[in-house]
């Protein structure tokens, strides 16, 4: 099956029959059905001003959301790197990056192993907070542990 998109949103699902029905060619590659072998880059060309600036905004957005473990990817380290960081094995980060829910505190040492910082944002429609709480406690655990 071929998927094409058209400028208004609309997805047309084409099978090989119909390609060849209608004179385009297509070959398989991987399983998947393709029609021709166009580059991104003529694709993007053929877009309209408005479609493209759409595609780029959904990038932005995608690039802003992410898991655990594509996090982990984006900042190009492996789970075994992780896991000496953090002084756990391999398969403890495994199962973190899969788990739904976990301590704030587990998630501040993994996000801080990668090199980041964890701020917690509570978003209202009408204005945003910054929750200082937890940010609080660990300067407080910090300061004991040097004291």
């Amino acid at each position: 099956m071929v998927w094409s998109f058209s400028d208004a949103g609309v997805v047309k699902v084409w099978s090989p029959s119909r390609l060849l029905s209608a004179g385009m060619s297509f070959f398989l590659h991987g399983g998947v059905c393709m029609a021709g072998r166009n580059s991104f880059a003529k694709l993007r060309e053929a877009m309209s001003p408005e479609s493209r600036e759409r595609a780029r905004g959904k990038a932005v957005a995608l690039r802003q959301e992410m898991d655990l473990a594509e996090l982990r990817n984006a900042m190009q380290l492996s789970q075994e790197e992780l896991a000496s960081s953090l002084h756990i094995g391999q398969a403890s980060v495994a199962k973190m990056e899969k788990r739904t829910d976990m301590y704030v505190s587990t998630l501040r040492r993994f996000i801080e192993a990668m090199g980041g910082e964890l701020d917690i944002v509570a978003r209202f429609p009408d204005h945003a907070i910054h929750i200082t709480t937890f940010s609080q406690i660990r300067e407080d655990s910090s300061e004991k542990s040097t004291a």
